[in-house]
């Protein structure tokens, strides 16, 4: 895996996190417009039963169920309080090659966290299963 691909440094740019939020289904007179939920470093993912699910391009954190009024850099702060984006004191287009090159290492850590979390969550449910099926055969038995 690249940690400096095209695809994830664009993504730090306002402009093309603002460019995912077709369908998003707050627009004018809420706090977590399209506008602010970019500038918080959100991009939309909608899923079939979500059509309000945002991701943090950076830390990977999901969050869904937005109302009117959340604000999305409190929001983003309260379940992501480590996420080196929405802890940036200046602007991106002002950040050296070198701070590029430590955030990219920071992101690399949430991706490896998230993934290993899903894996770990598909093994604890395999497990689970495999259990319940253990308990049935010897209680047929």
């Amino acid at each position: 895996m690249d940690p400096i691909n095209e695809e994830h440094i664009k993504m730090y740019f306002y402009e093309n996190r603002l460019k995912t939020y077709s369908g998003w289904p707050f627009e004018e007179g809420c706090a977590c417009t399209p506008d602010n939920m970019a500038k918080a470093g959100f991009i939309h993912t909608p899923s079939e039963n979500g059509p309000d699910v945002a991701q943090c391009f950076f830390c990977y954190k999901e969050l869904e169920g937005w109302e009117p009024e959340d604000d999305p850099v409190q929001e983003h702060k309260a379940h992501s309080p480590s996420c080196g984006f929405i802890l940036l004191k200046k602007s991106v287009n002002d950040l050296t090659v070198e701070e590029i090159l430590k955030l990219q290492k920071e992101r690399q850590k949430f991706l490896i966290k998230k993934t290993c979390n899903q894996v770990i969550e598909k093994f604890e449910q395999a497990a689970k299963s495999r259990r319940g099926d253990m308990v049935k055969t010897a209680l047929d038995g």
